[in-house]
C-alpha cells in the first residue's frame, strides 16, 4: 500500500512540477533557434511565483464563479493526471475512477469551466477569445474522443493502462495503418492544444486571440492557477500521445525503478519538443479562420482511424 502511495504521488507531482518546465524548455530552443538569447527555462516558475504574490482583482460584473473557475479547472486536471498513465504504467490509487472517455470528457469539461469563467468577467476580449474556444473545441474535443473510441477496439479495453500494455506486448501494432491514422490525428490535436499548430497566432493582439483571451482579465493568484492548469493539460496530451500512440517502451514499473520514469518522460519530452519546434518555426502561419480547416482535418483523419478499426478487426 504504501509503495502504491508513492506512485500516485510521484505521478501527480511530477504532472503538476514538470508541467511549466516542458513550456520554458519549448521557449528557450525556440529562441536559439531564433538567435536570441530566449528565457530561462525555469522562466514559468518565476511567472508563477510572482503571479501568486500578487492581489487576484476581479471586474466589478463578474460573480464568484469567474474567481474560482481556474480553482475547478486545475482540480479536474489533478484527477485527470491521476487517471492515465502520464508517468506510472501500472494502474494507481485513482485510476479506476475513469477511463479514456471519462478522461476525455473531464478534458472537455475543464474547458468548459473556463470558458463560463472567462464569460463570466464580461470583457469583449475575453467574450471573442471564449466564443472561439468553443467553435474550434467542436472538432478538437470531437476528435479526441474519436480517437479514443478507436484505441479502445483495437486493443478491447478503454482502460488506458491496459492499452499502454497491449502496444508494448504487440509492438507491430504500433506501424499499423490504423495506428498511423490515430498517431496524426491525436497529434494535431495536440498541436492545437499546445498553441503551436501552423494556424494560429500567439499574442494578446485582436486577430489572434484563442487561448490568451481565457486569461485576459485574470490577475494575481487565479491568474497563475489559469496559466498552471493550460501547462497541466499540455503535459497530459503530451504525455498520451508519447506513451500510448508514439513511445509506449521504457518506463519501469517496481520500486524504486520507477523514479527513473523521471529521466524517461524528459528525454521523450525532448524528442516530442523537437519535432513541434520543427512544425513551428519551418511552416508558414495562416489566417486564423483557417483554424477550423486544420481542426476537420484532423476529425477526418480520427474518423478514418475508426472506420479502419472497423474494417481490419
Amino acid at each position: 500500500m504504501l509503495i502504491l502511495i508513492m506512485e500516485t504521488l510521484s505521478q501527480y507531482l511530477f504532472v503538476v512540477l514538470f508541467s511549466p518546465l516542458a513550456i520554458g524548455i519549448f521557449e528557450k530552443l525556440k529562441a536559439n533557434i531564433e538567435s536570441r538569447k530566449g528565457p530561462s527555462i525555469f522562466q514559468p516558475y518565476y511567472d508563477l511565483f510572482k503571479l501568486l504574490k500578487k492581489e487576484t482583482i476581479v471586474t466589478e460584473n463578474s460573480s464568484r464563479f469567474f474567481l474560482y473557475s481556474p480553482y475547478i479547472a486545475f482540480g479536474i486536471y489533478s484527477l485527470i493526471a491521476l487517471i492515465i498513465p502520464v508517468f506510472m504504467t501500472e494502474p494507481i490509487i485513482f485510476t479506476a475512477s475513469g477511463d479514456f472517455f471519462a478522461g476525455a470528457i473531464l478534458f472537455s469539461l475543464a474547458a468548459f469551466v473556463k470558458i463560463i469563467g472567462t464569460l463570466d468577467s464580461g470583457s469583449n476580449f475575453s467574450s471573442m477569445g471564449a466564443s472561439r474556444l468553443m467553435s474550434f473545441n467542436f472538432f478538437g474535443e470531437g476528435t479526441l474522443i474519436t480517437v479514443f473510441f478507436a484505441v479502445a477496439l483495437i486493443s478491447g479495453t478503454n482502460n488506458p493502462y491496459t492499452t499502454n500494455h497491449y502496444l508494448i506486448s504487440h509492438p507491430l501494432s504500433n506501424l499499423t495503418l490504423v495506428h498511423i491514422f490515430a498517431i496524426f490525428a491525436f497529434f494535431m490535436v495536440f498541436l492545437y492544444e499546445f498553441g503551436k499548430m501552423p494556424t494560429q497566432s500567439e499574442g494578446n493582439q485582436e486577430m489572434g486571440m484563442i487561448d490568451s483571451g481565457i486569461d485576459y482579465e485574470y490577475s494575481g493568484k487565479a491568474l497563475a492557477i489559469n496559466k498552471w492548469s493550460s501547462y497541466m493539460k499540455t503535459y497530459l496530451l503530451g504525455s498520451v500521445l508519447i506513451n500510448v500512440f508514439l513511445i509506449p517502451w521504457g518506463m519501469f514499473n517496481t520500486f524504486p525503478l520507477f523514479f527513473l520514469n523521471a529521466l524517461t518522460m524528459i528525454g521523450k519530452w525532448l524528442l516530442l519538443i523537437v519535432i513541434v519546434l520543427v512544425i513551428d518555426t519551418s511552416l508558414a502561419k495562416l489566417r486564423l479562420f483557417r483554424v477550423i480547416d486544420y481542426l476537420a482535418v484532423a476529425f477526418t483523419f480520427s474518423i478514418l482511424f475508426l472506420i479502419l478499426t472497423e474494417v481490419i478487426t
